[in-house]
């Protein structure tokens, strides 16, 4: 009989309930044992922060979003914050710790579901600490290159689609430019797909440095055909030309990367101070992070967790489950977090937004295309 740990780390995701319901199930009709380390690693520090997992506790949570066992963008075990008895935080590596902790409940394995962050802890542990791990891709951004798709995106570019539909009614009433800016850092996969679904009129993602003066000439030719109103949408880590992406600074303590924020409403007011338009800047934030999973994100999600079992059985440690069409393949996990998924600044959906008249924030000579 084999013993599973299961952790989720990074920003939730939805799906991440299916693919804990898929290895729970898969792995109790071997015979094994699936336990959940809560908040990331905590179960793993404090043996008494892990929970058993079985089918009647996992039941029904496949549609639900969020996840069950929790999690952390801050919780590295080789750089963990820890408030001292002066209540200052320090940071520790506390490793050692999680894996004596690994070996004393006898696990044979630990599926780590997370992005390239946590997916990166992951195989410092299979490498340093000789832990066998099975990893499972999460993030909304889709930006995982050794995976065709990953669970949670297809939710988020849904829940942002639906937030553009319904601006399009207020946006027209008020004659009002919406600038709406979206979750993906450095990859514009939601912006993109989001914002051609949902009708935009300007789209601004990280791959394509953006001007204000593009941006400006688009709402000018939109008022020349009697439309007095706009729908912009940029990506979180977009940037104007020869511009810092904005952002707010670094995070809490533990958090590896800096909290991006605030380009939507630097576009907004570039607009306005130079169009003189009426410009509005909404952040949809974490509501692209909730609600039930897709029937596509379920599925995904399913897929992972049952394959991540059968690598498990098979031994086959230190990789990570991917999409391959419509296959389910082992990726190493050092090749699988060695380089994030960009949307090509030549590839169709590029094309496809500029042929339909969406304005991508440059000239559009600047990106020439191959027949």
């Amino acid at each position: 009989m084999k013993k599973i740990v299961i952790s989720t780390g990074g920003g939730d995701a939805p799906g991440l309930n299916a693919v804990i319901y898929a290895v729970v199930m898969a792995s109790h009709a071997r015979g094994w044992e699936v336990y959940g380390s809560r908040t990331g690693y905590l179960g793993l520090l404090n043996l008494d922060e892990l929970i058993r997992l079985t089918p009647e506790m996992v039941a029904d949570i496949t549609s639900t979003g969020g996840t069950i066992i929790g999690s952390t963008n801050k919780g590295n075990p080789f750089a963990m914050p820890i408030e001292n008895l002066a209540g200052e935080v320090e940071v520790h590596d506390v490793s050692d710790r999680v894996m004596e902790n690994f070996k004393r409940m006898g696990f044979d394995c630990h599926i780590a579901i997370g992005g390239d962050g946590s997916l990166e802890i992951a195989h410092k542990f299979a490498q340093e600490k000789g832990m066998n791990v099975i990893g499972v891709p999460k993030t909304i951004d889709n930006d995982l290159e050794a995976t065709q798709s990953t669970f949670g995106f297809d939710t988020a570019v849904s829940t942002a689609t639906e937030a553009l539909d319904k601006l399009h009614s207020t946006a027209k009433s008020h004659d009002r430019v919406m600038v709406v800016e979206v979750m993906g850092r450095d990859s514009g996969w939601i912006a993109i797909n989001s914002g051609i679904s949902g009708g935009a009129d300007i789209i601004l993602i990280p791959e394509i440095p953006f001007e204000i003066s593009e941006i400006c000439k688009k709402l000018n030719e939109n008022e020349l055909h009697n439309k007095d109103y706009a729908i912009v949408v940029v990506a979180e880590g977009a940037s104007a030309k020869n511009h810092e992406v904005i952002d707010q600074g670094e995070g809490p303590i533990g958090r590896a990367e800096k909290l991006l924020g605030g380009v939507g409403t630097w576009v907004a007011k570039e607009i306005n101070k130079r169009t003189g338009k009426d410009t509005r800047a909404l952040v949809l934030g974490h509501l692209q992070r909730g609600g039930s999973p897709t029937t596509c994100d379920r599925l995904l999600a399913l897929h992972f967790g049952t394959t991540a079992v059968r690598l498990v059985e098979h031994e086959k440690y230190d990789h990570m489950v991917a999409l391959d069409g419509d296959d389910m393949i082992a990726v190493p996990l050092a090749d699988a977090i060695s380089q994030r998924k960009k949307v090509p600044r030549n590839g169709d959906r590029v094309r496809t937004a500029l042929e339909i008249g969406i304005c991508m924030g440059v000239d559009k000579q600047e990106l020439p295309f191959e027949d």
